[in-house]
């Protein structure tokens, strides 16, 4: 079929390659650095030493997450680092020169790290102390006991300090207070804080109760120190330790920025290697030779093949196409101008090698109905803004395929958008006429800044809108009812076919008939008096046919539901894009009710401050209205434009449910580095 309608997945041929065992992993890495192999099985074929392949997965593994803990220092600001081809230089190392580089790197950095921890730690505790024992020393009772008795533990007798929420303590502090022989408390914001001493025998009891109340104990440091002492050194000792820390993060942030591409490079390579291991992990026994198996699409196989008999002596490779019963992966081969909508196929499931790819029909379904919904020059230029400079601060890569794809999908849906926001002069809905600045556009004599009057107004009439967009629908729904049709054909389904024929008869019939009785509206060519008869019985063979059909694929009891779902479903569907008409209008009359609030709120003003003030509250209602409306139309467009190609459309004939063509590749393209807030 053609691809400008309906693709179909790129060839695939399935490929073994045989080579003597100590040739296995220099194969590997030749496959690894051409990127194309989708790897499906790899049997080595001599006793593999699992052991030793375990522990160096184990080594990589080690090494990969030295570095990934060390990137987590790079300060922020620096995200991209770009790659070029150097990471295949450090991929062709032996492990061991890897190994010792990351390690005399990461090691020094990771143990700066652990002191600064200690230290965030030592001042996070000793804020904690100051807070909680400054209010005790307030108290005269106890200014000048030694730090230690504040925690002790003798034979007959104990002290502690208890911390409890606030709000919990009132409930709590009933139920131990006959236990106890001394108390002082004192609040600190939204906690009590609580000095006791009681009997030893009753500690248990009381520390109980306390963790059932939500509360818990101080832990305070065994020094000879009175508590005064103690507080007047803990704020130096803060500030001291916050120095020391800042210092400390500030070269650990500067050794990790001097060695940043170093360390990219080398988690690329130790990822890189990581897969050549698990390829080699799925490895089986035999004897002398190592077994590698995997699809490559039909256009790249004769350059890999050449490629890996150059560099490798001694190999042996075989090829052929997919048989019915196997299930290759899916690789998409549309046009540069449908790969963004790939990304909508791909949220509702990966076509299967043999299914048609539907991305053609909805490159042009799904951006004409954001298009028509959004349709506002204005709406459509701030969904570009945002999909060029905002999106990328949603996600943690902005480098990756998919989401340039989806940013190229909003650019694609927002252009037709604001296409057609210009041939219905739509900007921030009737901003020219009825906005408070509308006036300023018409003493200009700017009435109007449509560029194609007829389609304003069929647009600007709710009860067309509603009529072209079930159009619209029975157009859609009807070319993947015909799909179904050619599919059902080409399986030999002669139920599919008979009910699809019946359907279209149905529609032939019936869909006259409801816009003659109903919008008094004749497209027959016929005489009035004969008009129902033909048509009646045209829908009524439909109806028999569909009827039949179902009953003989699903039997009496389930045929009859299918065959009432077909007739009704059918209505149920194109009824549902009356939702392009609901939501174009909802957009546009959101954004008249801002324009029209910010032309009679300025005129209810005081007349002596109107001239100054008036303009301020419009722009006001304008900037914040407007950029509600555009955020909900953006989301509003792209849910129900998904819903539409979804459940109205590609559930009719579309399965899903491949697996995405995944080669085993060599990174070389520009990395994301995640930076800690």
């Amino acid at each position: 079929m053609v691809p400008l309608i309906i693709n179909t997945p790129d060839p695939m041929v399935k490929v073994r390659i045989m080579v003597a065992k100590d040739r296995s992993a220099e194969t590997l890495k030749t496959l690894h650095t051409a990127g194309v192999l989708h790897v499906e099985e790899s049997q080595e074929l001599k006793p593999v030493e699992k052991e030793a392949l375990e522990q160096e997965r184990k080594r990589v593994a080690e090494l990969l997450a030295s570095i990934n803990d060390v990137l987590a220092y790079v300060p922020k600001g620096e995200k991209i680092i770009s790659l070029g081809q150097d990471v295949e230089v450090v991929y062709a190392k032996p492990l061991d020169e890897i190994d010792s580089e990351v390690r005399v790197l990461c090691t020094k950095l990771s143990k700066m790290h652990q002191i600064a921890v200690k230290l965030r730690e030592n001042s996070k505790k000793l804020t904690e102390l100051s807070t909680y024992l400054h209010p005790l020393r307030q108290q005269a009772d106890i200014a000048d006991i030694r730090l230690r008795d504040l925690s002790f533990s003798g034979d007959y007798l104990f002290s502690h300090v208890f911390v409890f929420p606030r709000e919990s303590f009132e409930t709590i502090y009933p139920k131990f207070r006959e236990h106890l022989l001394e108390h002082i408390v004192v609040t600190v914001e939204n906690e009590s804080v609580l000095y006791v001493i009681a009997k030893v025998h009753d500690r248990e009891k009381i520390e109980s109760i306390v963790r059932d109340g939500g509360g818990r104990a101080l832990q305070i440091p065994e020094k000879d120190v009175t508590l005064r002492e103690f507080l007047e050194t803990a704020s130096s000792n803060i500030r001291s330790f916050e120095e020391e820390l800042a210092k400390l993060q500030s070269e650990i942030e500067n050794r990790t920025r001097e060695n940043l591409k170093t360390l990219v490079l080398f988690r690329e390579a130790l990822s890189a290697e990581t897969e050549r291991l698990a390829v080699l992990a799925k490895a089986s026994e035999a004897k002398y030779v190592t077994l590698i198996e995997g699809w490559i699409p039909e256009a790249n196989v004769e350059d890999t093949i050449s490629e890996v008999k150059e560099k490798v002596n001694y190999v042996f490779t075989d090829t052929q196409k997919p048989q019915a019963v196997e299930e290759p992966p899916t690789k998409f081969r549309n046009f540069r101008a449908f790969r963004p909508f790939q990304v909508v196929v791909k949220l509702f499931g990966i076509p299967r090698y043999w299914e048609w790819d539907p991305t053609p029909l909805i490159s042009y379904s799904f951006p004409f109905f954001f298009g028509l919904m959004m349709n506002d020059v204005a709406y459509s230029a701030i969904l570009l803004l945002f999909a060029n400079r905002g999106l990328k601060k949603f996600v943690d890569d902005p480098e990756t395929e998919g989401f340039k794809l989806f940013q190229r999908m909003l650019y694609i849906s927002g252009v037709v958008g604001l296409i057609f926001g210009l041939l219905t002069g739509s900007y921030f809905g009737n901003f020219v006429q009825g906005s408070y600045f509308g006036k300023f556009f018409q003493r200009f004599g700017i009435e109007s800044l449509a560029l194609a009057s007829r389609i304003e107004s069929l647009l600007g009439n709710p009860i067309q809108f509603i009529v072209i967009s079930i159009l619209i629908g029975l157009i859609h729904v009807n070319i993947a009812h015909i799909l179904t049709l050619i599919k059902g054909a080409k399986a030999g389904s002669k139920g599919t076919v008979v009910s699809k024929l019946g359907l279209f008869l149905l529609e032939i019939g019936a869909i006259p008939l409801v816009i003659h009785y109903l919008l008094h509206v004749d497209i027959s060519i016929l005489p009035e008096q004969a008009y129902p008869i033909p048509l009646l019985c045209t829908a009524g063979a439909g109806l028999i046919l569909i009827i039949a059909s179902y009953l003989k694929m699903n039997g009496f009891l389930l045929g009859g539901i299918f065959s009432l779902s077909e007739v009704t479903g059918i209505l149920g569907d194109v009824m549902s894009y009356c939702r392009l008409a609901g939501v174009g209008l909802a957009t546009y009359y959101l954004a008249f009710s801002f324009n029209l609030m910010s032309k009679i709120l300025p005129d209810l003003m005081p007349e002596a401050i109107r001239e100054v003030t008036g303009p301020m509250l419009a722009a006001l209602i304008v900037l914040i209205g407007h950029i509600i409306n555009a955020a909900l139309s953006g989301i509003s467009c792209f849910v129900h434009s998904l819903r539409l190609c979804f459940v109205e459309f590609l559930l009719k004939f579309y399965e899903g449910g491949g697996r995405e063509y995944s080669p085993f590749r060599l990174k070389t393209r520009p990395v994301f580095v995640k930076v800690k807030s």
